[in-house]
């Protein structure tokens, strides 16, 4: 008899997502957003987002389900992301989790958010190569990992962000900009028609495998003001700014896979979809003889299926489920794939 079938549920912001994975291969998932109902308020609201969350579980579980052409029953194992992220969000999610694997009597798993984002990719192409190197950007997340076996082996931090990551940037410049919520999205379309070479805006940390956004956000609102009383060159600052954020996330990641040795780039992530990362990123790797791998864009946003895989990953590496007592940790660092905070463990720390 094979793997079972693994059910994900990912509820850290704003989107509640659903998949279904076994042995590698992704059978169904369906996400729904909340991202409307925040965008009025220029982004994410969490008690918004936690309400949502609570109303969307059921449905979207379903919907993975019928994708997939399957029945609760056949499900084998549920994965949940227990952090990090919004505490109530989290919360519904686990609960969520928690009732299905507990009505079905199959084991449950915790995972962490950015070992999902990290599986992601195997849905698309496979298996990780043993080691590579992994650039995870999203909303809030910029870090630059050595990943070995992502379900047995710990993750190894070349990088991380220090203050703005990468799709904060990007969101509050849009905001300045007057572009709409999301802001990644928003930058990429005005992009378009922009100047990349416009606008000198900073290249934060040249020599360090840290990031720093928040020196060229203030660089970007600068530029705007500066404007004052004539018409802003959206489309230039917005291509100008996307530039700078890729040459310096491309650049560090095409570097650390060189000096570790390392033949396999992965970027994954919600900026992971951005036109100009996703091209530079390319022209770079095969400038220094690097495979590059990113998901397909449904797969780069947060989703149920790249929490599923981690699970999937999980129950095939013979890894502990997680105790009866699991709870969520929102600020939790990537040490390990599988996430699995007590609210015992948790109060003595």
């Amino acid at each position: 008899m094979g793997s079972p079938v693994v059910l994900g549920i990912e509820s850290s912001c704003d989107e509640t997502g659903a998949g279904l994975v076994r042995e590698g291969r992704l059978l169904g998932h369906a996400v729904a957003s909340s991202m409307d109902e925040h965008a009025r308020y220029g982004g994410v609201v969490p008690e918004i987002a936690a309400r949502a969350h609570v109303h969307a579980v059921r449905p979207v579980v379903q919907r993975a389900l019928e994708e997939a052409g399957l029945r609760l029953t056949d499900i084998g194992a549920v994965a949940v992301t227990t952090g990090p992220g919004l505490s109530g969000a989290l919360q519904v999610g686990l609960a969520g989790a928690k009732g299905l694997a507990y009505a079905l009597g199959v084991p449950l798993y915790g995972v962490h958010h950015l070992a999902g984002h990290v599986a992601a990719d195997t849905l698309g192409h496979g298996p990780l190569p043993n080691p590579c190197t992994v650039l995870v950007v999203s909303g809030g997340h910029t870090s630059l990992l050595l990943v070995r076996d992502l379900a047995r082996d710990p993750i190894v931090h070349l990088g991380d962000t220090l203050d703005d990551a990468a799709g904060e940037c990007f969101d509050k410049v849009a905001r300045v900009f007057g572009l709409p919520y999301p802001g990644g999205p928003a930058i990429d379309r005005a992009a378009r028609s922009g100047d990349p070479h416009a606008v000198p805006f900073p290249r934060p940390l040249p020599a360090s495998y840290d990031f720093s956004f928040s020196g060229l956000k203030t660089a970007a609102a600068r530029w705007a003001g500066s404007h004052a009383g004539t018409e802003l060159p959206v489309a230039d600052g917005a291509a100008s700014l996307q530039d700078a954020v890729a040459d310096v996330l491309t650049r560090k990641a095409v570097a650390a896979c060189v000096e570790h040795g390392v033949g396999t780039l992965v970027v994954v992530g919600g900026v992971a979809a951005n036109s100009r990362v996703r091209a530079l990123a390319e022209e770079r790797c095969r400038a220094a003889g690097l495979t590059l791998r990113v998901p397909p864009l449904r797969l780069c946003t947060d989703n149920g299926a790249m929490i599923a895989a981690v699970g999937d990953l999980l129950v095939r590496a013979g890894a502990e489920p997680a105790p009866l007592d699991v709870s969520v940790d929102p600020s939790a660092p990537l040490e390990h794939a599988a996430l699995h905070p007590t609210a015992t463990a948790r109060a003595a720390a």
